[in-house]
């Protein structure tokens, strides 16, 4: 219960102190861009920002700002009956490379229960579609990537749901889809909706295949983010490097998420964690 105390509101001041530096700092760095794969995770709340504006195209533009290899979008289609896709693949594809790693039996969507894994450069070498259990119609998209300038990597995009007991039973499917898969080096990025610290947390259970949860980056309410709902991880030391908001003044309205990106290097990988 300690870590509950410690860490939440240190992070929350660090956002603080961040937001009083300026969201335009992320895109000062551009120009200095780390070698690396640049990954992230964004919740587009079906394209509906903090004005309470459907708009895909401010979303799309947001997407474009990130400029990310790897991006793992939740909330991307619509969320019941043939679940329609949201966003402009085709005019995203021209804008910014990116191509949705493709599913089965979905003719409508962009992706699997509204998770959508985009990337530029490589190819798909398999793709599998995971029904999460909850009362919630919640999904996950796992696939594996020969990343041009990557390697192989496989990518775990999920979108938990909002009751507690719930998310615990997510975890525990995507745990038994990794137990004798962990030696391949895996990324794991979503909303996960999860807010609490240590044992309480169904984060906690990731541990013996993620290893100690990095520090919680806030990305919720977008306008002022206080929790870290959404997070990036890997299974291998030193894979990813420190996970950051993308906050700029478009991210803070175009959704009630910021997204978060962080890059991998897979040649300075250590073992499993």
């Amino acid at each position: 219960m300690h870590a509950r105390k410690d860490s939440l509101p240190s992070s929350i001041l660090a956002s603080l102190r961040n937001r009083r530096k300026g969201g335009d700092a992320a895109h000062a760095g551009q120009s200095m861009r780390p070698e690396g794969t640049l990954i992230a995770s964004y919740n587009v709340h079906k394209c509906v920002g903090n004005d309470r504006r459907f708009d895909p195209e401010r979303t799309s533009r947001v997407i474009h700002e990130i400029d990310a290899d790897v991006i793992a979008l939740q909330e991307a289609d619509t969320r019941f009956g043939e679940r329609t896709g949201i966003l402009d693949l085709a005019r995203l594809e021209r804008d910014t490379g990116l191509l949705p790693v493709p599913i089965n039996g979905m003719a409508k969507a962009h992706g699997w229960h509204g998770n959508v894994v985009l990337f530029k450069k490589g190819l798909v070498r398999d793709v599998h579609q995971i029904k999460l259990p909850g009362l919630e119609p919640r999904g996950a998209l796992v696939a594996e990537l020969d990343l041009e300038q990557g390697g192989a990597l496989r990518i775990i995009a999920a979108h938990f749901g909002l009751l507690r007991h719930s998310r615990a039973q997510q975890a525990k499917v995507l745990l038994e889809l990794m137990a004798d898969k962990s030696d391949t080096p895996t990324i794991l990025l979503g909303d996960l909706n999860e807010w609490r610290l240590g044992d309480r947390s169904s984060l906690h259970s990731f541990q013996s295949i993620f290893g100690p949860q990095p520090l919680a980056v806030p990305s919720f309410p977008a306008r002022l983010p206080v929790l870290a709902l959404d997070r990036i991880m890997a299974n291998r030391k030193g894979v990813v490097t420190t996970v950051e908001a993308h906050d700029t003044p478009l991210s803070r309205v175009a959704s009630d998420h910021l997204p978060i990106k962080a890059f991998v290097n897979l040649a300075s990988a250590a073992g499993p964690v």
